[in-house]
C-alpha cells in the first residue's frame, strides 16, 4: 500500500507540474489510474484532498485557481517549485562525500554511490579525496542485520513497528510493539531506541537479537520523540557506556581484548588468567556473556548472578 500511495503522489505531482493551465478535479481523476479506480466520488474526493495535503507537506507549491466558469483548478508552477542552484565549497563537498562513502558496505551502498555522483556534479572536485587526511583509514559502518532497513524506513515515516525480540536471558523471543526513535551504532553493534508500548517506557533493542521480520503498523506515535542528544544518551546507558561503579572479573590471558581496553586495572594471576577491574554500568552482563568461558565474574554478586542467568538461558536454547 505504501508503494501504491507513493506512485499515486508521484503521478499527481507530475500532472500538476506538467500542465500549463489549472486542471480540475475531474481532469485529474481521468488522468490518474488510481483515481479512476476509486469506488465513489466521496472516496475520490477524500483521497485527492489527502494527497494534495501530503504533497504540500513535502514542499510542493500547489496553486488553487478559479476559472471564468467558477470551476476550481490546480497546478504547480515550475518556477515556484524550482530549487536554487546548489554550490558547495571543497570542504563541504568532501564532508558529504565522506558521509556517502561510509555506507559502502551497507544495503544503502547503491543510494550512497548515486549521491556521491551527484555531489561530484554539485561541486566536489575530482582531485578532492573524500577521505582527506585519513589516508589509508577507510570509514565504514557495517550493517549485517536484516532489521536495519525496515527500521530505518519506519523511522523516516514515523510508523510504529512490531517484531520478535530475544532477550539475552530469555529462552524464547517475545513480541514487542515499538515506536522507533533512532538507530545508533555502539561498539560495532546497532541498537534501536524507542518507546515500548507494552511496557509504557523507553527501551533499547539490539538489532542482532531481533528475530523474524520487522512489520510496520498504521497509526501515529503516542509519545513525543525526544531530541537526538537524549536518545544517544539513552543508547549509551543501555549499551553499558555509562558506568557508576566497578566490577572485578577473571579473564583468560589470550582473550577479551575489548574488555582489556576498558579496564582500569589489570593483574596477572598465572595459569593463563588475569584479573581486571572494569567500569560497571547497565548492559555489562549482556556484554560479558559474549565472551563465554573466557570470563568469570568475581564481584559484585548481582552482576555475577545476571551473567549466570543469561548463560543458563542460552544453554537452554
Amino acid at each position: 500500500m505504501a508503494i501504491a500511495k507513493a506512485e499515486r503522489l508521484m503521478n499527481l505531482a507530475l500532472c500538476l507540474l506538467g500542465t500549463r493551465r489549472p486542471l480540475s478535479k475531474r481532469e485529474l481523476r481521468e488522468s490518474i489510474e488510481a483515481y479512476l479506480e476509486a469506488g465513489s466520488d466521496d472516496s475520490f474526493n477524500r483521497m485527492f484532498e489527502r494527497d494534495k495535503d501530503d504533497l504540500r507537506e513535502l514542499g510542493l507549491v500547489i496553486e488553487t485557481v478559479e476559472n471564468l466558469d467558477g470551476e476550481t483548478g490546480y497546478l504547480a508552477r515550475r518556477d515556484s517549485n524550482r530549487l536554487p542552484p546548489i554550490t558547495l565549497d571543497a570542504e563541504e563537498a568532501a564532508a558529504l562525500g565522506l558521509a556517502a562513502k561510509v555506507w559502502q558496505q551497507a544495503r544503502l551502498a547503491g543510494a550512497a554511490s548515486g549521491a556521491l555522483q551527484k555531489l561530484r556534479a554539485a561541486g566536489l572536485p575530482e582531485d578532492v579525496d573524500p577521505y582527506g587526511a585519513h589516508g589509508a583509514l577507510e570509514p565504514r559502518i557495517p550493517v549485517h542485520e536484516a532489521a536495519f532497513e525496515p527500521l530505518m524506513l519506519a523511522l523516516r515515516d514515523r510508523r510504529p513497528v512490531v517484531f520478535d525480540y530475544r532477550k539475552a536471558n530469555a529462552a524464547q523471543p517475545g513480541q514487542r510493539h515499538v515506536e522507533p526513535w533512532a538507530l545508533e551504532c555502539w561498539r560495532g553493534h546497532w541498537y534501536l531506541a524507542g518507546w515500548d508500548r507494552d511496557r509504557g517506557a523507553e527501551r533499547v533493542f539490539r538489532l542482532s537479537r531481533i528475530t523474524g521480520k520487522v512489520r510496520s503498523r498504521t497509526g501515529r506515535f503516542t509519545v513525543p520523540v525526544p531530541d537526538v542528544v537524549t536518545v544517544r544518551e539513552t543508547v549509551a546507558s543501555w549499551a553499558g557506556e555509562s558506568a557508576d561503579r566497578s566490577a572485578r572479573i577473571r579473564l583468560r590471558s589470550d582473550a577479551g581484548y575489548p574488555l582489556r581496553a576498558k579496564a582500569t586495572a589489570v593483574r596477572e594471576l598465572g595459569d593463563g588468567w588475569d584479573e581486571l577491574e572494569i567500569p560497571y554500568g547497565h548492559g555489562l552482563d549482556a556484554w560479558l556473556v559474549e565472551f563465554g568461558p573466557d570470563v568469570v565474574v568475581l564481584e559484585p554478586a548481582e552482576l555475577r548472578a545476571d551473567v549466570v542467568d543469561r548463560l543458563r538461558a542460552v544453554a537452554k536454547g
